[in-house]
């Protein structure tokens, strides 16, 4: 729908009114002029949350918990469409949105910036200007002092009060697997954005997202309550009913959210790849509490021979440190053979010892399994041994950079675990210690498998395949 679709006065005129009263219709305009050649699919979703959103503008709702799935228009809806819909109303409204990181918060600024300055929007709303002179990336003021202004989680809002505050996504996937990353947001929705509202009794809140965690900022709010809790999850567990702002809506159990974006083909594929943790949050709003350990014994394959060589890929993954004795970490290798997409632990190999032990147990390795590519982490005792490799030898070594603590980079990794793509034998000197290590772990005294483990998984998915490389 472009400008040139709108029709003439008087049915322009009558357009221009549904815009200003219908926020539903107006998050259909929105779509268009930030998503031009997209086909927009309407659901009944997008006007459910579009009632909610009215409800809060009129102070009937303060606090307001939106969970649903991604890409599902929860950011378009909440965070682009409504601040403009709330300026056009009141060009005096001042705003405040949040995102888990500053390059998104200022995309979502930017396309509200590009809707209130479009030509349907001066219709709409003809008492709305810009002031001159104040239009930046991550604020915009208006001519009556109004604006909207961008931050990330975490981020500084020093001096800016608002009469609506917007959180939209506080935390990514991998940020929330980290109890770091999640007491970090909480304690900054409690001690510093929250505390932003103009008017303590009439200000209002909205947090949209999906859930990620059992502990993350949806589940605080919860366990604090006083908020309204629209839950949307990809397909109803139970029969929904809502009624709002004059409007009923229904929904059966089964009924998937937006069949015409997300069918059963497709719902069938997020759940594989995201493994049924990462699912049942994303997906179903329903996180389920971490107890034990983060990997299922159930999810491992097991194989009574390894694979041929003829046609398996050898590699080996380390995690090292470079004191010995029993008090200290030990440094872990483990060799895998993959072949058809399946990953087949050949050997788990651990040892506690200083570096020139360390360096004649990196060579014997390499010269028992003859890898194709060797793993180790490029920092603290890898980096030595790093470069004392590449400098001496001629061994396939790539140096890695971690991402993340070590349970966050397993939790990145356990849907391809989950999915049976990891082989296990069933018998094996070394197996009773992985597997002991494995399954307890975050709670196991020592982690140094499970992270050779990580290294090679998040290696593997960002490798579209392994180079043919052998050494001398």
């Amino acid at each position: 729908m472009s400008d040139t679709d709108v029709p003439p006065f008087p049915t322009r005129r009558a357009f221009d009114a549904l815009l200003r009263h219908d926020l539903s219709a107006f998050i259909a305009r929105t779509f268009h002029t930030v998503n031009p050649g997209t086909p927009y699919l309407p659901n009944w979703h997008i006007r459910l949350i579009a009632d909610y959103l009215e409800a809060t503008r009129r102070s009937e709702i303060t606090r307001l918990l939106i969970n649903m799935p991604p890409r599902m228009m929860k950011s378009l809806c909440v965070t682009v469409a409504w601040p403009a819909f709330l300026l056009g109303h009141d060009p005096a409204a001042r705003i405040l949105a949040a995102s888990y990181s500053q390059y998104l918060a200022l995309k979502h600024a930017q396309d509200t910036r590009l809707v209130v300055g479009s030509p349907w929007f001066a219709r709409a709303f003809p008492a709305f200007r810009i002031a001159p002179g104040q239009n930046e990336k991550h604020k915009f003021l208006t001519t009556r002092n109004g604006f909207r202004f961008a931050t990330s989680t975490g981020g500084a809002a020093t001096g800016e009060g608002g009469d609506f505050l917007i959180v939209d996504d506080p935390l990514s996937p991998l940020q929330a697997a980290s109890a770091t990353h999640r007491e970090q947001a909480l304690r900054w929705f409690d001690q510093t954005f929250s505390t932003r509202l103009n008017d303590k009794k009439r200000g209002r809140i909205v947090v949209v997202m999906q859930r990620l965690h059992a502990e993350d900022l949806s589940g605080h709010l919860l366990e604090r309550g006083g908020w309204e809790h629209l839950c949307l999850p990809a397909q109803a567990e139970r029969p929904q009913r809502f009624f709002i702002n004059g409007h009923f809506y229904e929904r059966g159990a089964g009924d998937l959210l937006h069949p015409s974006r997300e069918g059963p083909d497709e719902l069938a594929r997020a759940a594989r790849e995201l493994g049924s943790f990462g699912y049942a949050a994303q997906y179903q709003q329903t996180p389920m509490a971490e107890q034990g350990g983060m990997i299922e014994p159930g999810w491992l394959r097991r194989y009574r021979e390894p694979p041929d060589a003829e046609g398996t890929r050898i590699v080996q993954s380390w995690d090292t440190a470079i004191k010995s004795g029993a008090g200290h970490d030990a440094s872990a290798c483990l060799t895998f053979g993959e072949r058809d997409g399946m990953f087949y632990l050949l050997e788990a190999f651990t040892l506690r010892a200083e570096f020139p032990a360390l360096r004649r147990a990196v060579l014997a390795q390499a010269e028992k399994w003859q890898p194709e590519a060797i793993l180790i982490e490029d920092k603290a005792s890898g980096q030595s041994l790093l470069q004392d490799l590449r400098s001496t030898t001629s061994l396939p070594v790539i140096g890695l950079l971690p991402k993340g603590d070590k349970r966050t980079r397993l939790a990145a990794c356990s849907p391809l675990i989950e999915a049976g793509r990891l082989h296990l034998p069933h018998h094996a000197a070394w197996l009773e210690a992985f597997e002991r290590e494995l399954f307890a772990f975050p709670h196991a005294p020592h982690d140094d498998q499970v992270d050779a483990l990580s290294q090679f998984l998040q290696w593997r998915r960002g490798s579209a395949s392994i180079p043919r490389l052998r050494f001398l």
